[in-house]
């Protein structure tokens, strides 16, 4: 891989590490669980592109990410389907949140999601740091 596909990674990393961050701070502060979940979900999909460029993969759509992921990664059993199913939920919670009038995002939904992104991001993270030592 090139310099700018690992400078590309880092990059990605370093959003998926703030956007966790900030659904942190956000739930700390009070805010709506629409805004947690929409930092959640994109703390994942920045993972994912982290993932993707890793073999040199990308799409301009979200559902193209998810669905090349699921594909490269998931069903081949280098990642656990639990992300899969997280991701997808995260996916769905965001939109429903971002684009549908008076859609709410529940509690019970942000306590399901909010520690499998930070495992996933961690595990995303893990992988790339290892891959460098």
């Amino acid at each position: 891989m090139t310099q700018e596909g690992f400078a590309l990674i880092d990059y990605r990393i370093k959003q998926a590490r703030e956007s966790i961050q900030e659904a942190k701070v956000l739930w700390d502060q009070g805010m709506s669980n629409r805004s947690v979940m929409n930092r959640l979900y994109y703390a994942m999909f920045y993972a994912v592109l982290a993932l993707l460029q890793e073999k040199q993969l990308g799409t301009s759509k979200h559902y193209g990410a998810i669905s090349l992921f699921d594909r490269e990664f998931v069903k081949s059993g280098l990642i656990d389907t639990e992300y899969s199913k997280a991701l997808h939920t995260a996916f769905i919670l965001r939109q429903k949140g971002d684009y549908l009038e008076e859609a709410e995002v529940s509690l019970a939904d942000i306590e399901e999601i909010f520690p499998q992104a930070e495992s996933f991001v961690g595990l995303v993270e893990e992988r790339f740091l290892q891959g460098r030592e």
